[in-house]
């Protein structure tokens, strides 16, 4: 399986968790999914963590932004295809509050590593699985940079 981006896209979610530093960022991704199980991010859409309790290390969106972009996203013929988030001062890996707050099965959860403010590493992870058995598995990521190469 893999995530396309154009790097515009990843760039956009990368800045996200610096401007959001030393709290966590989070967004959803919108976009297409082939047979093949690829999805091509289409737009990043960015949300308001809701944890007020530790921001620093937990986030939450709004259910009904969550509806808000689901909808959006059908308008346009599209889905919600993954979310992201930061780990201030922590690797771009998923943590165990990841897993357990995570019921997107089949979506992307991609975690970029913010480091004293910059974005460094950014991963991407599949939710697989029934909600008893689920668990993230590795997931490429595919940055077009096309856009950037023309004049």
């Amino acid at each position: 399986m893999t995530l396309r981006i154009e790097r515009a896209q990843l760039d956009e979610m990368r800045e996200h968790g610096e401007q959001t530093y030393p709290h966590e960022c989070c967004g959803a991704l919108v976009g297409d999914l082939n047979g093949a199980g690829d999805k091509t991010v289409k737009s990043v859409v960015r949300c308001g963590n809701t944890r007020t309790d530790s921001p620093r290390n937990r986030y939450g969106i709004e259910a009904s932004e969550l509806i808000r972009i689901q909808r959006d996203a059908a308008l346009a013929g599209q889905s919600i295809i993954g979310f992201y988030h930061s780990h201030p001062d922590c690797p771009a890996k998923w943590s165990a509050t990841d897993l357990k707050e995570a019921h997107w099965t089949g979506c992307s959860y991609v975690i970029t590593s913010v480091e004293n403010g910059r974005a460094s590493m950014t991963n991407s992870f599949l939710l697989v699985g029934a909600e008893r058995g689920k668990h993230f598995e590795e997931e490429a990521i595919d940055v077009n940079d096309s856009a950037q190469a023309e004049p």
